[in-house]
């Protein structure tokens, strides 16, 4: 059978909640890949994770040493993703990464530059760029149906955190709203974020606030074309996990998604209703085996990489500049992290 035709084969590193869901997309939906591998620090979760699908699992080392695995999907916890990078590509694996890619500018460019020196391709898991209606949104704006954009507005909301004390802190900037930042960054075409102001606070567990756990967010941003931005964020949507976005511009309005699963409402005695979704894994359900379609077809076809590290890079600047804006009260310039990494740091013990 020709290369071309073969499934990719691919070996996931992470057997947590959303590497069971990637790792379960790719054995079911995704018909360009092989899952050929599973492998967590925590070997008892991979172990389960493998027997249920039916695939190995393995040791990290092992998973990396393997010569017939052609590429890696990095799932396991954020605080390892570019370390995981950089040791998939020194082991010659195209990578695709959950996000965030990394959690600091200095982490974020050693994860590029290591894919770079061994030239293989870096994908992250922006999952929006692969959804039905985002994609087409931005189709609508990229070819200037709506003009130029002035206001854009992305919203992520949660149904509800399990485990508040669990959270890691300033995860509702570098884990959730990090999504809303490439969006707006993608939905504004060929602009770079100037500014960031962002107010956040603990509205749903108050009692976790010392402990840096914000489960409300807004932040708003200015980009170099004059377009101003607002991205928020809550982890207690009650009605389920939505998604939205907006851009507006001189010449029109987009408008994307919808917490509906469905385009199905019921009307009774007790009002309208829709059956909304209730997690991330169930609303981008399409949008996450697209990515990895996509992901595929890189390696496969040496098709174009549609969110690397640079789009990553770009979106995390955003979240480390909110983080510096709410510990210090003002607003900040995406150039003042790029000199001063500080800043974040600073701004987090304010």
């Amino acid at each position: 059978m020709p290369q071309s035709s073969l499934p990719v084969r691919i070996g996931l590193i992470g057997a947590g909640r959303i590497g069971a869901n990637h790792a379960t997309a790719l054995v079911r939906h995704v018909w360009t890949a092989e899952l050929a591998a599973v492998a967590d620090v925590l070997p008892d979760s991979a172990r389960r994770l493998g027997a249920e699908l039916g695939v190995p699992a393995v040791e990290i080392e092992e998973l990396l040493a393997d010569p017939t695995i052609e590429a890696v999907a990095i799932t396991a916890s954020a605080t390892a993703h570019s370390a995981l990078i950089q040791r998939a590509a020194a082991a010659g694996k195209a990578v695709f990464c959950e996000k965030p890619m990394a959690m600091s500018l200095a982490e974020a460019d050693a994860a590029i530059v290591a894919c770079a020196r061994a030239g293989v391709p870096l994908q992250v898991g922006f999952n929006r760029r692969f959804s039905d209606d985002f994609a087409s949104a931005y189709g609508v704006v990229s070819r200037g149906e709506i003009g130029t954009p002035r206001l854009l507005r992305s919203v992520t909301r949660d149904p509800g955190l399990a485990n508040p004390g669990g959270v890691p802190p300033w995860t509702i900037f570098t884990q959730t709203l990090i999504h809303d930042f490439d969006a707006l960054l993608w939905l504004n075409p060929g602009a770079a974020a100037m500014e960031v102001h962002a107010f956040a606070d603990a509205l749903i567990a108050p009692e976790f606030k010392e402990s840096g756990l914000l489960d409300t967010a807004v932040v708003t941003i200015r980009f170099d074309n004059g377009a101003i931005a607002t991205a928020e964020a809550n982890f207690a949507a009650a009605y389920g996990y939505d998604v939205r976005g907006e851009v507006f511009g001189s010449a029109g309005m987009v408008t994307i998604g919808t917490p509906a699963q469905q385009s199905l409402q019921t009307w009774t005695g007790t009002g309208a209703a829709r059956n909304t979704a209730r997690s991330d894994t169930e609303l981008m359900h399409d949008a996450y085996v697209g990515e990895f379609l996509a992901f595929c077809d890189v390696v496969r076809h040496g098709a174009p990489v549609l969110v690397g590290g640079a789009e990553a890079r770009a979106a995390l600047e955003i979240a480390l500049a909110a983080i510096a804006s709410v510990g210090q009260g003002r607003s900040v310039r995406v150039d003042e992290i790029r000199v001063n990494p500080d800043a974040v740091r600073d701004g987090a013990h304010s």
